[in-house]
């Protein structure tokens, strides 16, 4: 007996990953009781236009341009009528709402019979992604109208689902961590000879809320008398130079260091040799990076935006700061440096949620649920 197919769209897969793609991935390794097509865009011309990934035969449209990706849903589409033709897929699949969504969109109007799963990632504000679409707003909508299940990674972006016109059932699911990679350390309570390394991981754009961390260092290097500390941010992105110039005005050089991408593979060291993980997001969808650091036994500062709340309750998994304002986010931080029983107790809560929660053998046996409630259906 043949294994029911699933198209999924996604708008960017491996070696390009970010937290949508690294889900698609522990997903689908999990599950073989599935054939998994993914049509995804071409960013460069030098990746390959198909190959397997894991349990995924990858397909990539485009011609390594910009052009391509505003033609993408379109090439996507024009791929999956072929596909379809030769394996009758049972679900497609969009990665995210817009591109993705669009083309899901287009082969569900062609091909009524195949359920539709839209997957929410967002991490944009909701008023950004409405700037976005402002003129054909009703169209956007279409894509949660017409969508016949919703997943969405956390209950901000499953309301946001509902009130975009949703009328099929809505499930969160969040994404997950593979907590034993990154257990290869202690919590660290101990405050070595008064030497503390903050660390944040993060695409360097302004929804990060990056400069709020550097402004906060002022603070920091103001008032934390008989410490030494450090701030790390691992990531790259458009706002990288306006940040380096920032920390020039405000003379923290010495204090704030870029140490660009860290590859997957990389980065539990990384996490294992800091002691506080912090990002002031202005929104978020979830966040992955915050449930890697409590996975990796770190006490985190984050903000109560977005996705955020699902996993961080304040004093309890981590310590609540307010959206833009360094000062505060500088007293959280010293709270956490002059606490070690403090940091012991959030590391230890946090490191727990995620095991309890955020296993990707959980999420994929939730997906496995909502794959089979469409097929059946």
């Amino acid at each position: 007996m043949s294994k029911p197919r699933i198209l999924i769209f996604s708008v960017a897969y491996e070696p390009l990953v970010g937290g949508a793609e690294l889900a698609v991935r522990n997903i689908t390794d999990r599950l073989f009781g599935y054939e998994f097509d993914l049509i995804t865009c071409r960013f460069d011309r030098h990746h390959k236009a198909e190959e397997k990934i894991g349990n995924v035969n990858v397909y990539r449209v485009g011609f390594g341009s910009r052009i391509g990706r505003m033609l993408w849903p379109v090439l996507a589409y024009r791929l999956a009528r072929k596909l379809q033709r030769e394996r009758n897929y049972k679900i497609v699949w969009s990665i995210m709402a817009a591109y993705a969504g669009a083309a899901g969109l287009l082969f569900k109007r062609r091909n009524p019979e195949v359920k539709f799963l839209l997957t929410l990632q967002e991490g944009d504000s909701i008023g950004h992604i409405h700037s976005k679409v402002r003129g054909f707003k009703r169209k956007w909508q279409t894509v949660f109208r017409q969508a016949d299940y919703i997943q969405a990674i956390s209950n901000f972006l499953a309301d946001w689902a509902k009130s975009e016109g949703a009328r099929c059932p809505v499930a969160v699911v969040p994404n997950g961590v593979d907590a034993e990679r990154f257990k290869n350390r202690e919590y660290r309570i101990e405050n070595r000879e008064n030497f503390f390394t903050i660390i944040t991981v993060s695409r360097l754009v302004y929804k990060n809320g990056l400069d709020t961390l550097i402004r906060a260092a002022v603070e920091l290097k103001t008032h934390i008398l008989h410490s030494t500390f450090y701030i790390q941010i691992l990531g790259s992105g458009p706002e990288e130079s306006n940040l380096k110039k920032l920390t020039a005005v405000l003379k923290v050089q010495d204090q704030v260091r870029f140490l660009g991408n860290v590859s997957q593979a990389e980065l539990p060291n990384y996490l294992a040799n800091a002691d506080i993980f912090v990002r002031a997001s202005r929104s978020e969808g979830l966040g992955t990076a915050f449930l890697e650091a409590m996975a990796a036994g770190l006490p985190i500062v984050g903000t109560a935006v977005g996705g955020i709340p699902d996993f961080l309750t304040d004093q309890k998994t981590g310590l609540f700061t307010e959206v833009d304002d360094p000062k505060d986010l500088a007293r959280k931080i010293r709270s956490l440096v002059d606490d070690a029983e403090l940091r012991k107790r959030l590391a230890e809560n946090g490191r727990r949620i995620v095991e309890e929660k955020y296993n990707w053998d959980i999420i994929a046996s939730q997906m496995d649920r909502i794959f089979k409630f469409l097929i059946s259906n």
